[in-house]
């Protein structure tokens, strides 16, 4: 993490790499010297990675407590699964909205087609904390297909709305918290201004080049930027950018493993509840489960 005395960018946290054969996740939220950027309490990119012909991803049934979960596929497709009922292929520009709150049980994994034939696979997973008062609310899932999210164009840029109200519009997507997030694309010496109406604010390159009010930005790292200044986002290149962030938080939340809250004794009822088995189960995939981590584990499980 390196924190700049002045500018536009607040602190530049560096991901952490995790090889898992087939491909490379980068987490950069939770960070040791942060752990949230408005409600997003975690920030994962996946790949982008070519499967082999017979090889997928099974992310096996696993439990949430706290949190909202959005997967973003860039590139392949995801089945997702969950304890509802829910059976819903995630596609890329799709936004797929799982809210947890009181405990719900998920999967992912490689349709049936996509891992018969092989191909690319590219997303970003990320979490957003449920605010005060609603940690507990009722498990939900939600699925806004990609022709449905509103998208701006101009100056050599072309962003999707994917939560919240940015540039004037407003995707319809459920938010718990105050939350913005975007997928913008750049071309070759496009530009798009971002406001400082959020109170915290992150960019994350995904691919190519970008600066901010001429600051350069690091691909793959999540830049948090200053409160309150406004910035413009230029690209001389071109470039992928992920904006994320939202309201700030005014209490803080622990983050083990797949579980998120306010209260370290509700961790420690999820943990008591997976490891007993009183979460629901998932119809038609319950067979297999990823089974609680000894000690201190990375915050969520691949296969």
């Amino acid at each position: 993490m390196t924190s700049p005395p002045s500018g536009a960018v607040l602190e530049t946290l560096i991901p952490s790499s995790h090889d898992l054969g087939d491909f490379t996740v980068r987490r950069s939220l939770p960070a040791r010297t942060r752990t949230m950027v408005g409600p997003f309490v975690f920030y994962d990119e996946a790949g982008p990675a070519t499967l082999a012909p017979s090889k997928g991803i099974d992310v096996r049934p696993h439990p949430h407590i706290g949190l909202a979960t959005v997967t973003y596929m860039l590139k392949g497709a995801f089945l997702h699964r969950d304890s509802l009922g829910s059976t819903q292929l995630i596609e890329p520009g799709a936004v797929n909205l799982m809210t947890a709150g009181r405990g719900i049980v998920h999967s992912e994994r490689s349709p049936d087609d996509a891992r018969a034939a092989g191909g690319d696979l590219w997303a970003v997973q990320t979490w957003l904390a449920l605010p005060d008062g609603q940690e507990e609310r009722d498990p939900a899932f939600e699925h806004v297909p990609q022709a449905r999210l509103p998208v701006i164009a101009g100056d050599g840029a072309r962003a999707r709305i994917i939560m919240g109200t940015l540039w004037g519009e407003t995707a319809p997507v459920n938010t718990y918290a105050g939350t913005i997030y975007a997928d913008i694309a750049l071309e070759p010496g496009g530009a798009i201004p971002i406001d400082a109406l959020a109170d915290e604010r992150a960019l994350y390159v995904l691919s190519g080049e970008a600066s901010v009010n001429g600051e350069a930005l690091a691909p793959g790292a999540l830049h948090v930027l200053r409160p309150g200044v406004a910035v413009t986002l230029r690209s001389q290149s071109g470039a992928r950018v992920m904006l994320c962030g939202g309201e700030a938080f005014a209490t803080p939340r622990h983050v083990w493993w797949n579980f998120v809250s306010s209260s370290g004794e509700r961790i420690g009822q999820a943990r008591e509840d997976w490891e007993a088995m009183r979460f629901p189960l998932i119809p038609g995939d319950d067979k297999e489960h990823i089974p609680l981590p000894q000690g201190r584990p990375k915050t969520v499980s691949y296969p």
